[in-house]
């Protein structure tokens, strides 16, 4: 008589015999294998019966599939397109609609996040209690290295109520007060940048940022408590060691509550006492700051604080009360000081500026381009790096090359491995080595040939997209970003007028063609963003209709700009448009981007273009308008819209309703901004902008020479590596240093 099979003998086969209707049992299993190794990522050792039920349900569904499409019906599948009658209008983007196949729910490691609630102070210590309870569900995508079978992982956060979700008013029948209470809960993770102009879109950012932050550490410090991979049972007790094994970047002030959080942990769960948990909090966290625009800079309501996150509060509270001790005794009678770096403001009402508390809590604090890092010290934290000079470092931005040159443009890829090799892919400074051949013809005229071929790709998805007909003979003038006054893409709107103009005004003059395409979202409450998509496309639609102007000037509006459009729209790009006021661009990427796939650009002397320039030479970018200092000593106001003709009548046909005839009024608004509070001085630099275009068309006339400025701009792109970015702030933020070792792969042995 055979033995019986023990429990873990039983895990290691399964049976499929009794299962009627099959025709391949060795598929079958094959299939059940598959789905337990590589959709459940579990094998036989660690799987669990529900494992092995999901494995089997997969194999099913798997027989299914194919009946199941036949009968489904015809789905309408609406696209969120975002104009409409050339205003910007949201519309849900459902992504998960269908499922996501790359990445992995981890159920087993929900996570309970604590609102509202009242803190109690008992004999061990200060409790928060009475809170409500929303669950946070793991989701994990995996994130592969280029060639080195390195597969990190991203782990983002879903909202889920839990079950007991007022159960009490769904047994007594107030079901809908239920359900929509379950709603409320698990809206926390549904839509991405509420509009914050409401208390309702405010409390719901906030309750974002603590439950992606409150979730995250909770999932940190229960990785640092174990001691080897998938164990959840506690090992690590002590938190002396928790800085060396990990390091917190604060990506802006938006994951800021990072810093009360962990210390609540520390103190209040953890029982460390408070100048242990703050050494350790601070040694684990580091601040990147993003913006220098006051309004940027988040400053939440105590009020808000109060009803949310009680606890939280008082912890700030004492962290700023012993941080204003130590600048009191540093600059003793100096009570100016002590209100400009205090955490809290005075006001109605009174408000916490989180990028205070960053700085505070952070052991380092960088801007993301030289010039941004330099302004970050001498204006908006002046007072804090008087105290602390060595906190402040600065790390360029950077933008992958496997994305941003091979993946979407691979003609061009092609012929720069063919001269240099591919090395660059892993480091990009061998770019360099492409000085060799700006003067070799046949490389200059291969590197015009991919431009041309993306122009011609590009003007036929535009053409099937938009029912424009473009000149791929054109500039492709382009600017692509998040639609901001700063950003100045009114500025490009004057110019576009400008150059319509001077079209109507010498119809038979031989002008350069040129084909401006501005893309990109404004917040959902941000009128005046709003504003600027309509103009542009008010202008557009004149343009491209007015049979004088024909195909010299076309204006589009690219609807919906995302990751996938820039991927077609940046390979296809002459001239790249960085026209932001000098002194409030922080970096900007896109114009890395631009200058690796062979755009030249036009931009000031703001964000990382001052870099570019230094890089690739300043006669090799299109330079422009005022620098950080001209604009931080300008007081002049009305005389550009006297002074200069252009401008007077670009600004008198906003005005007049030349471009909204139905709405002769529209732009009101936007017109008295520009006269009277031009705060991104785009009139001051009308005059510098115009003439540099004609540089841009004067350059564009002769192809090989602007092709021998497209090649020098390429192999200046090395600095702008993410790998160098990434490599800067481990050896010097994070204290590790990058390794290139290469994991062997699954199949075979570890050494």
């Amino acid at each position: 008589m055979s033995k019986p099979l023990t429990d873990h003998e039983k895990r290691k086969q399964i049976s499929v015999r009794g299962i009627a209707g099959l025709g391949d049992v060795a598929e079958i299993k094959k299939s059940f294998n598959r789905h337990l190794h590589f959709t459940l990522v579990k094998d036989r050792n660690v799987a669990t019966p529900r494992d092995y039920y999901f494995a089997l349900a997969h194999t099913v569904r798997d027989h299914l599939v194919g009946r199941w499409i036949r009968t489904q019906q015809y789905y309408y599948e609406k696209d969120p397109k975002k104009i409409t009658n050339g205003w910007q209008v949201e519309e849900a983007d459902d992504w998960l609609r269908y499922g996501n196949p790359w990445e992995k729910a981890r159920p087993e490691y929900m996570l309970p996040v604590h609102f509202y609630g009242r803190v109690e102070q008992t004999h061990e210590g200060p409790k928060w209690v009475d809170t409500q309870v929303v669950l946070a569900m793991p989701y994990d995508t995996p994130v592969p290295g280029y060639k080195n079978n390195t597969v990190n992982t991203m782990r983002l956060w879903s909202a889920k109520a839990p079950n007991d979700f007022n159960l009490q008013e769904f047994n007594v029948g107030d079901y809908i007060q239920a359900v929509l209470d379950r709603n409320l809960a698990e809206n926390i993770s549904r839509v991405l940048y509420p509009n914050d102009n409401f208390f309702e879109g405010k409390e719901l950012r906030l309750k974002q940022e603590y439950f992606v932050v409150a979730a995250t550490l909770q999932d940190i410090i229960r990785r640092f408590k174990s001691s080897k991979f998938g164990c959840r049972d506690p090992v690590r007790t002590s938190f002396e060691a928790f800085s060396e094994k990990v390091a917190i970047q604060l990506n802006d002030t938006h994951p800021a509550l990072a810093i009360p959080e962990l210390m609540r942990i520390l103190v209040d769960i953890e029982r460390l006492d408070w100048e242990k948990a703050w050494e350790i909090t601070t040694k684990t966290c580091a601040y990147t700051n993003h913006t220098v625009l006051p309004e940027a800079l988040e400053r939440w309501p105590i009020y808000m604080f109060e009803k949310l996150l009680p606890r939280h509060l008082q912890i700030i509270y004492e962290i700023n009360q012993r941080h204003l001790d130590r600048v009191a005794a540093l600059y003793p009678g100096d009570s100016d000081r002590l209100c400009r770096m205090s955490l809290i403001e005075e006001g109605n009402p009174k408000r916490i500026n989180m990028a205070h508390l960053c700085v505070v809590g952070s052991h380092a604090v960088n801007g993301v381009a030289r010039i941004h890092s330099d302004i970050v010290k001498t204006t908006v934290f002046k007072d804090f790096c008087d105290i602390e000079p060595e906190k402040f470092q600065n790390k360029t931005n950077g933008i992958t090359p496997r994305r941003w040159l091979l993946l979407c443009n691979p003609g061009l890829a092609d012929i720069i491995a063919e001269k240099i090799g591919e090395e660059f892919l892993t480091d990009l400074f061998q770019l360099r080595k492409l000085l060799d051949f700006v003067d070799d013809s046949m490389f200059i005229r291969d590197v015009a040939n991919v431009k041309q071929e993306n122009k011609l790709k590009f003007a036929a998805y535009l053409e099937s997209e938009y029912k424009v007909n473009i000149n791929p003979e054109s500039i492709f003038d382009i600017q692509v970003k998040r639609i901001h006054e700063y950003k100045r893409q009114l500025l490009n709107c004057l110019h576009v007028i400008t150059l319509y103009n001077r079209i109507k005004k010498e119809p038979n003059k031989k002008f350069v063609p040129r084909t401006v395409m501005i893309g990109g979202k404004a917040a959902p409450g941000y009128h005046m963003a709003k504003m600027i998509i309509k103009l542009f496309t008010s202008v557009g639609e004149v343009v491209n209709h007015d049979p004088v102007v024909g195909d010299r000037l076309k204006v589009i509006f690219l609807e919906n700009y995302r990751v996938s459009l820039a991927e077609k729209v940046i390979p296809a790009a002459d001239l790249s448009e960085q026209i932001s006021t000098a002194g409030t661009e922080a970096s900007g990427t896109g114009n890395m981007k631009f200058m690796l796939n062979g755009a030249l650009t036009i931009g000031t002397m703001d964000g990382a273009n001052v870099e570019m320039a230094e890089e690739a030479g300043e006669e090799n970018l299109f330079i422009f308008g005022m620098r950080v200092e001209d604009v931080e000593a300008m007081d002049k106001k009305g005389e550009y819209y006297e002074r200069l003709p252009e401008l007077k009548q670009v600004i008198d046909q906003i005005s007049a309703g030349y471009f909204s005839p139905k709405e002769p009024e529209l732009f009101k608004d936007m017109v008295n901004m520009l006269m009277n509070h031009d705060r991104f001085k785009v009139f001051a630099d009308y005059e510098a902008y115009i003439s540099c275009q004609e540089k841009v068309n004067e350059l564009y006339r002769n192809p090989k020479e602007w092709t021998k400025k497209v090649i020098r701009n390429i192999a200046a792109s090395g600095k702008f590596s993410s790998d160098r970015t990434i490599a800067e702030y481990a050896r010097e933020i994070w204290g590790v240093e990058p390794s290139d070792v290469k994991i062997p792969p699954p199949n075979e042995p570890r050494e």
